[in-house]
């Protein structure tokens, strides 16, 4: 597959300071052809490791909108029936809000959680974002997404 081909089925692939959703990702790679949509919301929970957390903060390096934007084509390129939508949040985030937001759409379930899957690991391993947990002991603590 062309890589104007993978890019072609990238709908959206950003980083962003605003609050995001899986409805506004999946709004935008559903489409009639579609028979699945497969959905991730990675949502700041309320402890880690052991502690309370009471808030974080995610901090971008400037190239992460193009990594990001780079491992969705890479996960499009792998599969190829699928189209892809990725928002990851950066900026003070509170319990219950959502960081990591991505749709994979497909003519068949086992494409889209296949590349559901992948996008959202390779989101993780390769995206330079670091995450500023604050605990509910008092103490902090920093954490790379890489």
């Amino acid at each position: 597959m062309t890589g104007a081909q993978a890019d072609a089925r990238v709908a959206l692939a950003d980083v962003v300071d605003r609050d995001i959703s899986v409805d506004e990702v999946s709004a935008v790679v559903a489409t009639d052809r579609d028979g699945a949509v497969v959905t991730f919301a990675g949502i700041v929970r309320d402890h880690d490791g052991g502690k309370g957390v009471s808030a974080l903060d995610y901090e971008r390096h400037p190239s992460a909108g193009a990594v990001i934007a780079e491992v969705a084509r890479a996960v499009a390129a792998e599969h190829p029936d699928v189209r892809i939508a990725v928002l990851h949040r950066v900026g003070a985030l509170g319990i219950g809000d959502v960081a990591l937001a991505a749709a994979v759409s497909s003519s068949h379930r086992a494409q889209a959680f296949a590349a559901c899957g992948a996008l959202v690991d390779l989101v993780k391993e390769r995206v330079p974002i670091w995450k500023h947990q604050r605990f509910t002991d008092g103490t902090d603590e920093w954490v790379a997404a890489l």
